[in-house]
């Protein structure tokens, strides 16, 4: 324990006689270490964020969308009302408590000399629950103005702003969409998103006037995905088995032929999103351990210069009966302590780097938070120590095995 408490010492002398080369070689280490905190904070972050939008829609939302993967599924039918008027019947489907189909398209919306153009949903009145919308001003969509094809349309907080002008008061106002005029019925409550997934961008028109002005088709009343509302999370599985069976009689499937539709939940989306951000945090980290990779060299080439202006004090060290292991071990707690030194600034960097990139991220409207784990601290303290070890290995080996007679005769 002395043997190491006087390595420490001589190391924090030793650094301390060369400030400004071991506050150079420690940047190398800070900005590794800064740099994986910061991406691991960020990837963690978004990983909360994005799994915290799914998870706010409900973990009992089924998704039934055309087509499947198999490769025997060969011209599959489409999705219609029929399909779901069928889920929608308790009789068949005791375990479902919402369904809602919807119509995606893409429209330019005008309103006094200012234009957008955005996507558009075909919604029916169950959208507004399964999706958990709620409204700062007017009404949603109702069964009436579906059977009636009626041209009115909710907007969403942002989409009013850039098209008319205010976040408020826009009930009663004339748009037109591809040209047609709609009378804005509602405003929903602003939630916030990114530029990729921005629900406050949203806009709501009755699926049927959907079906006749923005995205006509060939077969009647088709839809292009149904969403299905089980009516707690411990019914989830039983309704994708009810729908199934449902999906498979309004197709006509036969016992032989493969679904030509595809049911997913929450959960596969979680899994999904939880995949892919797993493997971008990685990514990221791998790319901020290179920079790490380049601080430890720099430690080496230090450690290496050291022993060369220390020969002399080497060959002091062993002819008064230092051994071998004594010099390695005090060339070693130098290198380490160096990268020590540098991991735990580097660690205070990144927390810095990622509350700064979380304030600029709710900046601009993007919700990110980046999250700094225990595990990531202790993971990268130990690292940043290794590595101090590692690329000092081979200057103390160089060290211990000097001669203290060629040693003493260096100059």
């Amino acid at each position: 324990m002395m043997r190491i408490f006087l390595s420490i010492k001589e190391a924090f002398r030793s650094i301390n006689a060369n400030k400004t080369r071991a506050f150079l070689t420690i940047l190398g280490i800070v900005i590794g270490v800064g740099s994986v905190i910061a991406l691991l904070a960020i990837g963690q972050g978004a990983e909360s964020s994005i799994t915290g939008e799914i998870e706010s829609i409900g973990t009992n939302i089924i998704y039934i969308m055309r087509g499947n993967s198999s490769e025997d599924v060969t011209n599959p039918k489409p999705l219609t009302l029929s399909d779901v008027d069928a889920l929608s019947n308790p009789n068949r489907a005791p375990s479902v408590a919402f369904v809602s189909p919807i119509i995606n398209g893409n429209t330019k919306l005008t309103y006094s000399g200012n234009s957008a153009n955005t996507s558009i949903t075909g919604v029916t009145p169950a959208y507004a629950v399964v999706q958990n919308i709620t409204l700062s001003e007017g009404t949603f969509i109702t069964e009436t103005q579906v059977d009636g094809n009626s041209a009115v349309v909710v907007l969403g907080p942002d989409i009013a702003e850039e098209l008319i002008g205010r976040r408020q008061d826009v009930v009663g106002l004339i748009i037109r969409i591809n040209g047609f005029p709609y009378r804005v019925i509602g405003l929903t409550e602003a939630k916030g998103g990114s530029q990729f997934n921005n629900p406050d961008m949203n806009v709501f028109i009755p699926i049927t006037t959907a079906q006749m002005r923005i995205k006509r088709s060939n077969v009647a009343n088709q839809v292009d995905m149904i969403i299905v509302q089980a009516k707690n999370s411990e019914s989830v599985d039983l309704a994708i088995r009810d729908s199934n069976t449902i999906m498979r009689d309004s197709h006509r499937l036969s016992a032989r032929q493969p679904n030509d539709f595809t049911i997913t939940n929450q959960q596969d989306f979680l899994s999904i999103a939880k995949s892919i951000t797993n493997v971008l945090t990685i990514f990221l980290g791998g790319i901020a351990g290179i920079s790490l990779l380049v601080g430890g060299i720099g430690i080496m080439n230090i450690m290496l210069v050291s022993v060369t202006e220390r020969t002399q004090e080497i060959g002091l060290r062993k002819a008064l009966g230092a051994r071998r292991s004594d010099i390695m071990i005090q060339f070693l707690t130098e290198s380490a302590l160096l990268s020590l030194i540098g991991g735990l600034i580097g660690i205070l960097l990144g927390w810095l780097l990622g509350i700064l990139v979380g304030a600029i991220a709710n900046r601009t409207g993007t919700p990110l938070n980046p999250q700094i784990e225990f595990n990531a601290v202790l993971l990268a303290t130990i690292f940043s120590a290794a590595v101090g070890i590692f690329f000092g290995y081979y200057p103390a080996s160089r060290a211990s095995k000097l001669q203290p007679v060629e040693a003493l005769r260096y100059e």
